[in-house]
């Protein structure tokens, strides 16, 4: 269970058992729970809707996305904005695109990606719930963070010494593939043949973003990431309200 409350405590600003102990393997563990932590994520998100289903869509949207931004503590976006503020400002150089991602203040880059991001976000959400689809919404975060993982597990990193090196090195990769195999099966389950449309989506999106981050950096970081669990989630958002 350690594996999955480090999980919980990276992923989320729930409150979580105090760990014994935490270090690199723990880390590599943990991954393994980061669909789980979604599923966990988009189970909120759907009791917010449940209870606020007397609200118009517009508000009902401004609020879950709140949360949603709320639980996750603004993680994946802050690696989308590093990421935009690095590939602007890094004018093609993977080692300035690096140090830049490092850089804690935020440009007009990653202002900007995060504010178009949180729009089509809420569009898309407002959408969703106009339909009446509010239970889709569970699998929207675990198919972002099952993103993720399949990144981590298929690309190298870029850094010898980052999070996604650390992750890389120690995640069991069979263990790995299962978890999103089972991650693959959910949407399935759900939504029918749609959802083989949503898989496809997403399979697109990420061999996309992947091969810009082999271009580009050589491999992936913790904050590249984060920008595609953000862009895999409004991936989702659009595509469900589209079925």
């Amino acid at each position: 269970m350690n594996a999955f409350w480090a999980a919980v405590q990276f992923l989320t600003r729930l409150p979580t058992p105090r760990l014994a102990h935490y270090d690199e393997a723990l880390a590599g563990r943990s991954a393994l729970y980061f669909p789980l932590v979604g599923l966990l994520i988009g189970l909120l998100l759907w009791l917010l809707a449940s209870l606020t289903g007397a609200a118009t869509p517009g508000v009902q949207a401004a609020l879950v996305l709140a949360l949603w931004v709320g639980l996750s503590g603004g993680l994946h976006l802050d690696g989308l904005g590093d990421s935009a503020d690095a590939w602007l400002g890094g004018y093609g150089d993977r080692q300035r695109t690096l140090e830049i991602m490092k850089d804690p203040r935020a440009g007009a880059a990653a202002v900007i990606a995060i504010a178009l991001l949180l729009i089509v976000k809420f569009a898309a959400l407002q959408a969703l719930l106009a339909s009446g689809h509010a239970a889709w919404l569970v699998i929207v975060p675990l198919l972002g963070r099952a993103g993720s993982l399949t990144l981590f597990l298929t690309t190298p990193s870029a850094r010898d010494d980052g999070l996604g090196a650390i992750l890389s090195r120690h995640l069991p990769r069979r263990t790995a593939w299962w978890v999103i195999f089972v991650s693959a099966l959910l949407p399935l389950l759900i939504l029918g043949l749609d959802g083989l449309w949503l898989l496809l989506a997403l399979l697109a999106l990420g061999l996309g973003l992947r091969r810009l981050m082999l271009q580009r950096l050589g491999g992936s970081t913790g904050d590249t990431a984060g920008a595609l669990v953000e862009f895999s989630e409004a991936t989702v958002l659009l595509v469900l309200g589209l079925i």
